[in-house]
Protein backbone atom coordinates (compact mmCIF):
# COMPACT_ATOMS: atom_id res chain seq x y z
CA UNK A 1 0.00 0.00 0.00
CA UNK A 2 2.58 2.68 -1.44
CA UNK A 3 1.09 6.31 -1.00
CA UNK A 4 -1.61 6.46 -3.66
CA UNK A 5 -1.79 9.61 -6.23
CA UNK A 6 -5.69 9.79 -7.44
CA UNK A 7 -6.23 11.08 -11.10
CA UNK A 8 -9.93 10.90 -10.91
CA UNK A 9 -12.39 13.00 -12.36
CA UNK A 10 -15.96 14.06 -10.81
CA UNK A 11 -17.35 11.09 -11.35
CA UNK A 12 -13.48 -9.96 10.53
CA UNK A 13 -13.32 -9.12 11.00
CA UNK A 14 -13.23 -8.06 14.69
CA UNK A 15 -16.76 -7.79 15.82
CA UNK A 16 -19.95 -9.63 14.45
CA UNK A 17 -21.78 -7.07 16.55
CA UNK A 18 -25.44 -6.55 15.14
CA UNK A 19 -25.35 -2.99 13.03
CA UNK A 20 -29.05 -1.07 12.71
CA UNK A 21 -29.58 1.62 10.68
CA UNK A 22 -29.86 1.55 6.81
CA UNK A 23 -26.54 1.35 5.78
CA UNK A 24 -25.63 -1.26 8.52
CA UNK A 25 -28.23 -3.41 7.70
CA UNK A 26 -27.57 -3.91 4.42
CA UNK A 27 -30.80 -2.36 3.13
CA UNK A 28 -31.20 -2.73 -0.83
CA UNK A 29 -29.29 -0.37 -2.63
CA UNK A 30 -29.13 2.11 0.08
CA UNK A 31 -27.89 5.68 -0.78
CA UNK A 32 -23.82 5.75 -0.11
CA UNK A 33 -23.16 7.26 2.90
CA UNK A 34 -22.92 11.69 3.26
CA UNK A 35 -21.10 14.12 5.09
CA UNK A 36 -22.78 14.89 8.36
CA UNK A 37 -21.53 15.74 12.27
CA UNK A 38 -19.29 12.73 13.88
CA UNK A 39 -21.11 11.27 16.79
CA UNK A 40 -17.95 11.98 18.78
CA UNK A 41 -18.33 15.67 17.90
CA UNK A 42 -15.67 18.05 16.02
CA UNK A 43 -11.74 17.47 16.38
CA UNK A 44 -9.68 19.38 18.79
CA UNK A 45 -5.80 20.78 18.64
CA UNK A 46 -3.36 18.17 17.78
CA UNK A 47 -1.99 16.44 21.19
CA UNK A 48 1.59 15.93 21.98
CA UNK A 49 1.70 13.28 19.67
CA UNK A 50 0.26 15.34 16.46
CA UNK A 51 -3.10 13.79 16.99
CA UNK A 52 -6.12 15.40 16.75
CA UNK A 53 -9.07 13.76 18.50
CA UNK A 54 -12.76 14.27 19.47
CA UNK A 55 -13.25 15.39 23.57
CA UNK A 56 -12.50 12.84 25.75
CA UNK A 57 -10.23 11.21 23.95
CA UNK A 58 -6.20 10.57 24.08
CA UNK A 59 -3.41 9.08 22.22
CA UNK A 60 0.04 7.12 23.32
CA UNK A 61 2.82 5.64 21.19
CA UNK A 62 2.60 1.78 21.24
CA UNK A 63 5.66 1.18 19.45
CA UNK A 64 8.19 3.04 16.74
CA UNK A 65 10.41 1.21 13.36
CA UNK A 66 13.83 0.37 14.98
CA UNK A 67 13.03 0.72 18.25
CA UNK A 68 12.12 -1.26 21.15
CA UNK A 69 8.71 -2.19 22.42
CA UNK A 70 7.94 0.07 25.96
CA UNK A 71 10.46 -2.41 28.41
CA UNK A 72 10.76 -5.21 26.09
CA UNK A 73 14.36 -6.13 24.28
CA UNK A 74 12.36 -6.67 21.18
CA UNK A 75 12.84 -3.89 17.71
CA UNK A 76 9.68 -2.95 16.51
CA UNK A 77 9.64 -4.13 12.37
CA UNK A 78 9.26 -1.37 9.55
CA UNK A 79 6.34 -0.04 7.61
CA UNK A 80 3.83 -1.43 10.39
CA UNK A 81 0.59 -2.08 8.09
CA UNK A 82 -2.79 -3.74 8.63
CA UNK A 83 -3.65 -5.59 12.36
CA UNK A 84 -6.01 -6.86 14.58
CA UNK A 85 -6.84 -7.54 18.35
CA UNK A 86 -6.81 -10.80 20.05
CA UNK A 87 -7.85 -11.63 23.83
CA UNK A 88 -5.34 -12.76 25.76
CA UNK A 89 -6.73 -13.88 29.54
CA UNK A 90 -7.36 -10.73 30.80
CA UNK A 91 -5.46 -8.62 28.56
CA UNK A 92 -4.87 -8.91 24.87
CA UNK A 93 -2.33 -8.81 21.74
CA UNK A 94 -2.40 -6.36 18.70
CA UNK A 95 -0.86 -7.81 15.89
CA UNK A 96 0.84 -5.88 12.84
CA UNK A 97 2.52 -6.81 9.34
CA UNK A 98 5.33 -5.24 8.06
CA UNK A 99 5.19 -4.24 4.74
CA UNK A 100 8.67 -4.30 3.35
CA UNK A 101 10.38 -6.73 0.88
CA UNK A 102 12.27 -8.64 1.18
CA UNK A 103 11.46 -8.89 4.82
CA UNK A 104 7.97 -8.78 5.81
CA UNK A 105 6.41 -10.60 8.14
CA UNK A 106 4.12 -9.01 10.63
CA UNK A 107 4.71 -8.79 14.90
CA UNK A 108 2.64 -8.93 18.04
CA UNK A 109 2.50 -6.58 21.32
CA UNK A 110 0.96 -8.23 24.63
CA UNK A 111 -0.51 -6.18 26.45
CA UNK A 112 -2.67 -6.48 30.16
CA UNK A 113 -5.56 -6.04 31.94
CA UNK A 114 -4.43 -2.25 32.50
CA UNK A 115 -2.94 -2.22 29.06
CA UNK A 116 0.43 -2.02 30.08
CA UNK A 117 2.91 -3.38 27.33
CA UNK A 118 4.19 -7.11 28.66
CA UNK A 119 5.80 -8.36 25.70
CA UNK A 120 6.69 -8.15 22.38
CA UNK A 121 7.83 -10.74 19.60
CA UNK A 122 7.86 -12.11 15.96
CA UNK A 123 5.16 -14.33 14.72
CA UNK A 124 6.16 -14.16 10.95
CA UNK A 125 9.40 -13.88 9.13
CA UNK A 126 10.92 -13.79 5.86
CA UNK A 127 7.85 -13.12 3.71
CA UNK A 128 7.14 -10.26 1.41
CA UNK A 129 5.08 -6.74 1.31
CA UNK A 130 3.05 -8.24 4.07
CA UNK A 131 -0.13 -5.73 3.67
CA UNK A 132 -3.34 -6.22 5.05
CA UNK A 133 -4.77 -9.53 6.52
CA UNK A 134 -7.27 -10.42 8.55
CA UNK A 135 -8.12 -12.47 11.93
CA UNK A 136 -9.85 -16.14 12.39
CA UNK A 137 -12.45 -17.25 14.76
CA UNK A 138 -9.63 -19.67 16.01
CA UNK A 139 -7.80 -16.86 16.84
CA UNK A 140 -5.42 -16.78 14.08
CA UNK A 141 -4.22 -13.93 12.02
CA UNK A 142 -4.21 -14.17 8.12
CA UNK A 143 -1.19 -11.79 7.05
CA UNK A 144 -1.22 -11.46 3.39
CA UNK A 145 1.65 -10.75 0.65
CA UNK A 146 0.72 -8.00 -1.52
CA UNK A 147 3.27 -9.14 -4.68
CA UNK A 148 2.19 -11.04 -7.90
CA UNK A 149 1.55 -14.18 -6.99
CA UNK A 150 1.60 -13.75 -3.36
CA UNK A 151 0.17 -16.00 -0.46
CA UNK A 152 -1.31 -16.07 2.67
CA UNK A 153 0.40 -16.69 5.76
CA UNK A 154 -1.36 -18.37 8.56
CA UNK A 155 0.26 -16.96 12.14
CA UNK A 156 -0.44 -17.46 15.70
CA UNK A 157 -0.68 -14.06 17.55
CA UNK A 158 0.19 -16.17 21.14
CA UNK A 159 3.22 -16.93 19.07
CA UNK A 160 3.31 -20.50 20.35
CA UNK A 161 3.30 -22.09 16.84
CA UNK A 162 4.85 -21.48 13.53
CA UNK A 163 2.96 -19.77 10.74
CA UNK A 164 1.92 -21.85 7.73
CA UNK A 165 1.59 -20.58 4.26
CA UNK A 166 -2.30 -21.74 2.99
CA UNK A 167 -1.54 -21.80 -0.65
CA UNK A 168 -5.14 -23.19 -1.39
CA UNK A 169 -5.98 -19.49 -0.50
CA UNK A 170 -5.06 -18.85 -3.94
CA UNK A 171 -1.87 -16.60 -5.16
CA UNK A 172 -2.46 -13.22 -6.55
CA UNK A 173 -1.54 -9.84 -4.83
CA UNK A 174 -3.77 -10.52 -1.31
CA UNK A 175 -4.46 -7.44 0.50
CA UNK A 176 -7.17 -8.11 3.27
CA UNK A 177 -9.03 -11.14 4.50
CA UNK A 178 -12.37 -11.44 6.89
CA UNK A 179 -13.50 -14.44 8.07
CA UNK A 180 -17.76 -15.52 8.15
CA UNK A 181 -18.18 -17.96 10.31
CA UNK A 182 -22.12 -18.38 9.15
CA UNK A 183 -21.56 -19.35 5.69
CA UNK A 184 -17.44 -20.63 7.05
CA UNK A 185 -16.04 -18.72 4.14
CA UNK A 186 -13.36 -16.40 4.30
CA UNK A 187 -13.55 -12.86 1.56
CA UNK A 188 -10.34 -11.94 0.12
CA UNK A 189 -9.72 -8.75 -1.64
CA UNK A 190 -7.12 -8.05 -4.58
CA UNK A 191 -4.85 -5.00 -5.15
CA UNK A 192 -5.00 -4.53 -8.54
CA UNK A 193 -6.36 -1.95 -10.99
CA UNK A 194 -8.30 -5.11 -12.95
CA UNK A 195 -8.36 -7.11 -9.54
CA UNK A 196 -11.34 -9.11 -8.24
CA UNK A 197 -13.27 -10.12 -4.66
CA UNK A 198 -13.09 -13.80 -3.97
CA UNK A 199 -13.71 -16.46 -1.05
CA UNK A 200 -11.97 -19.48 0.28
CA UNK A 201 -14.43 -22.59 1.01
CA UNK A 202 -12.46 -24.80 3.05
CA UNK A 203 -13.01 -28.18 2.88
CA UNK A 204 -13.40 -27.89 7.04
CA UNK A 205 -14.34 -25.09 8.78
CA UNK A 206 -10.94 -23.87 10.95
CA UNK A 207 -8.87 -25.57 9.16
CA UNK A 208 -7.40 -23.81 5.88
CA UNK A 209 -5.14 -26.27 4.52
CA UNK A 210 -7.37 -27.74 1.35
CA UNK A 211 -10.43 -25.95 -0.10
CA UNK A 212 -12.31 -24.13 -2.92
CA UNK A 213 -11.46 -20.59 -4.12
CA UNK A 214 -14.25 -18.50 -5.58
CA UNK A 215 -14.64 -15.62 -7.50
CA UNK A 216 -17.88 -12.80 -7.41
CA UNK A 217 -19.26 -12.83 -10.57
CA UNK A 218 -21.65 -9.59 -11.23
CA UNK A 219 -22.42 -6.94 -13.59
CA UNK A 220 -20.28 -3.77 -14.40
CA UNK A 221 -22.81 -1.80 -12.37
CA UNK A 222 -22.15 -0.26 -8.71
CA UNK A 223 -24.85 -2.47 -7.01
CA UNK A 224 -27.03 -5.53 -7.75
CA UNK A 225 -26.68 -9.18 -7.65
CA UNK A 226 -23.87 -11.59 -7.94
CA UNK A 227 -23.06 -15.34 -7.64
CA UNK A 228 -19.57 -16.95 -7.28
CA UNK A 229 -17.75 -19.28 -9.40
CA UNK A 230 -15.24 -21.60 -8.66
CA UNK A 231 -11.37 -20.84 -9.48
CA UNK A 232 -9.73 -23.43 -11.69
CA UNK A 233 -6.41 -22.87 -10.79
CA UNK A 234 -5.88 -20.56 -7.51
CA UNK A 235 -1.94 -20.90 -8.01
CA UNK A 236 -2.16 -18.34 -10.84
CA UNK A 237 0.40 -19.35 -13.19
CA UNK A 238 0.29 -19.13 -15.95
CA UNK A 239 -3.15 -17.47 -16.03
CA UNK A 240 -3.97 -14.90 -12.87
CA UNK A 241 -6.69 -15.52 -10.61
CA UNK A 242 -8.83 -13.09 -11.84
CA UNK A 243 -8.09 -13.87 -15.71
CA UNK A 244 -9.88 -17.46 -15.43
CA UNK A 245 -13.58 -16.93 -14.77
CA UNK A 246 -15.77 -15.27 -17.40
CA UNK A 247 -17.65 -12.90 -16.34
CA UNK A 248 -15.83 -11.99 -13.05
CA UNK A 249 -16.63 -8.43 -11.52
CA UNK A 250 -13.52 -5.98 -11.42
CA UNK A 251 -12.89 -4.00 -8.54
CA UNK A 252 -10.30 -1.08 -9.05
CA UNK A 253 -7.50 -1.78 -6.55
CA UNK A 254 -9.15 -3.55 -3.32
CA UNK A 255 -7.71 -2.97 0.02
CA UNK A 256 -9.57 -3.45 3.09
CA UNK A 257 -11.96 -5.86 3.95
CA UNK A 258 -14.69 -6.43 7.45
CA UNK A 259 -17.22 -9.25 8.07
CA UNK A 260 -19.84 -8.44 10.64
CA UNK A 261 -23.71 -9.78 10.57
CA UNK A 262 -24.38 -10.91 7.33
CA UNK A 263 -22.65 -7.91 5.64
CA UNK A 264 -18.88 -7.55 4.18
CA UNK A 265 -17.50 -4.38 4.17
CA UNK A 266 -14.65 -3.65 1.61
CA UNK A 267 -12.60 -0.95 0.16
CA UNK A 268 -11.34 -0.24 -3.34
CA UNK A 269 -8.88 2.39 -3.43
CA UNK A 270 -8.86 3.13 -7.42
CA UNK A 271 -12.05 5.17 -6.94
CA UNK A 272 -12.57 6.08 -3.41
CA UNK A 273 -15.31 3.20 -2.66
CA UNK A 274 -16.82 1.25 0.05
CA UNK A 275 -18.55 -1.44 -1.04
CA UNK A 276 -21.27 -3.20 0.82
CA UNK A 277 -22.12 -7.26 0.15
CA UNK A 278 -25.16 -8.62 1.92
CA UNK A 279 -24.25 -11.88 1.68
CA UNK A 280 -27.64 -13.60 3.04
CA UNK A 281 -29.11 -11.95 0.11
CA UNK A 282 -26.21 -12.06 -2.49
CA UNK A 283 -26.48 -8.25 -3.46
CA UNK A 284 -24.25 -5.34 -3.69
CA UNK A 285 -23.88 -1.71 -3.66
CA UNK A 286 -21.70 1.13 -2.90
CA UNK A 287 -21.73 2.28 1.09
CA UNK A 288 -19.76 5.36 -0.01
CA UNK A 289 -18.42 6.69 -2.87
CA UNK A 290 -15.99 10.09 -2.78
CA UNK A 291 -17.54 10.85 -5.98
CA UNK A 292 -21.37 11.33 -4.88
CA UNK A 293 -20.52 13.24 -1.99
CA UNK A 294 -22.17 16.17 -1.63
CA UNK A 295 -19.95 19.54 -0.98
CA UNK A 296 -16.64 18.63 0.00
CA UNK A 297 -15.82 14.04 0.77
CA UNK A 298 -14.30 13.66 4.08
CA UNK A 299 -13.24 10.66 3.16
CA UNK A 300 -10.63 9.94 0.32
CA UNK A 301 -7.97 7.56 0.28
CA UNK A 302 -10.19 4.57 1.52
CA UNK A 303 -7.61 1.83 2.94
CA UNK A 304 -7.80 -0.54 5.76
CA UNK A 305 -11.44 -0.66 7.22
CA UNK A 306 -12.23 -2.17 10.91
CA UNK A 307 -15.93 -2.17 12.58
CA UNK A 308 -16.79 -1.50 16.45
CA UNK A 309 -19.14 -2.47 18.84
CA UNK A 310 -21.23 -0.12 17.71
CA UNK A 311 -22.04 -1.13 14.23
CA UNK A 312 -19.79 2.18 13.05
CA UNK A 313 -17.49 1.49 10.45
CA UNK A 314 -14.07 2.89 10.43
CA UNK A 315 -12.16 3.70 7.85
CA UNK A 316 -8.22 4.72 7.49
CA UNK A 317 -6.83 6.81 4.65
CA UNK A 318 -3.97 6.14 2.49
CA UNK A 319 -3.20 9.77 1.68
CA UNK A 320 -6.36 12.17 1.74
CA UNK A 321 -5.42 14.44 4.93
CA UNK A 322 -4.46 11.71 6.69
CA UNK A 323 -7.61 10.88 8.76
CA UNK A 324 -9.69 7.61 10.23
CA UNK A 325 -13.49 8.46 9.29
CA UNK A 326 -16.24 6.90 10.74
CA UNK A 327 -19.58 5.87 8.58
CA UNK A 328 -21.93 5.50 10.94
CA UNK A 329 -25.43 3.19 10.66
CA UNK A 330 -27.03 6.40 9.90
CA UNK A 331 -25.20 6.72 6.94
CA UNK A 332 -22.89 9.27 8.01
CA UNK A 333 -19.18 9.81 7.06
CA UNK A 334 -17.05 11.61 9.10
CA UNK A 335 -13.47 12.44 10.30
CA UNK A 336 -12.82 10.61 14.11
CA UNK A 337 -9.04 11.79 13.98
CA UNK A 338 -6.61 12.76 11.95
CA UNK A 339 -2.55 12.72 12.30
CA UNK A 340 -0.47 15.98 11.51
CA UNK A 341 2.82 16.42 9.80
CA UNK A 342 2.99 13.19 8.15
CA UNK A 343 1.76 13.95 4.90
CA UNK A 344 4.26 11.41 3.69
CA UNK A 345 2.62 8.68 5.21
CA UNK A 346 -0.89 6.47 5.10
CA UNK A 347 -3.24 5.17 8.31
CA UNK A 348 -2.83 1.33 8.47
CA UNK A 349 -4.15 -1.53 10.85
CA UNK A 350 -6.82 0.16 12.04
CA UNK A 351 -8.32 -2.48 14.71
CA UNK A 352 -10.14 -1.95 18.36
CA UNK A 353 -9.00 -4.34 21.55
CA UNK A 354 -11.77 -6.74 22.61
CA UNK A 355 -13.50 -4.63 25.12
CA UNK A 356 -13.79 -1.93 22.37
CA UNK A 357 -12.52 0.79 24.11
CA UNK A 358 -9.17 1.31 22.96
CA UNK A 359 -8.09 1.70 19.40
CA UNK A 360 -4.75 0.57 17.47
CA UNK A 361 -3.43 1.88 14.56
CA UNK A 362 -0.37 2.84 12.46
CA UNK A 363 1.51 5.82 10.69
CA UNK A 364 3.43 3.19 8.04
CA UNK A 365 5.83 6.19 7.73
CA UNK A 366 5.52 8.42 10.34
CA UNK A 367 7.51 11.75 10.07
CA UNK A 368 10.21 10.85 8.39
CA UNK A 369 8.14 9.27 5.23
CA UNK A 370 10.28 6.40 5.16
CA UNK A 371 9.62 2.89 6.30
CA UNK A 372 11.79 2.86 8.74
CA UNK A 373 10.06 5.41 10.59
CA UNK A 374 6.68 4.06 11.17
CA UNK A 375 4.93 4.91 14.48
CA UNK A 376 2.26 2.52 15.87
CA UNK A 377 -0.48 4.32 18.41
CA UNK A 378 -3.00 3.81 20.82
CA UNK A 379 -6.61 5.62 21.14
CA UNK A 380 -8.30 5.57 24.30
CA UNK A 381 -11.82 7.33 24.88
CA UNK A 382 -15.33 6.77 25.20
CA UNK A 383 -16.15 4.87 21.93
CA UNK A 384 -19.74 4.04 21.39
CA UNK A 385 -21.16 0.69 22.54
Amino acid sequence: MERRTFLRGAVIGTSAAAFGGTLMRGAAYAAPAQPGPSPYGALGAADANGIQLPAGFTSRVIARSGQRVGSTSYVWHNAPDGGACFADGTGWIYVSNSEISPGGGASAVKFSSTGAITGAYRILADTRQNCAGGRTPWNTWLSCEEVSLGAVYETDPYGAKAAVRRDAMGKFKHEAAAADPVRKVVYLTEDESDGCLYRFVPTTWGDLSTGTLQVLKAGTGTSGSFTWANVPDPDGSPTATRNQVSGAKRFNGGEGCHYANDTVWFTTKGDNRVWRLDVANNTYALAYDDSLVSGTAPLTGVDNVTGSLSGDLYVAEDGGNMEICVITPGDVVAPFLRITGQSGSEICGPAFSPDGRRLYFSSQRGTTGSSSGGITYEVTGPFRS
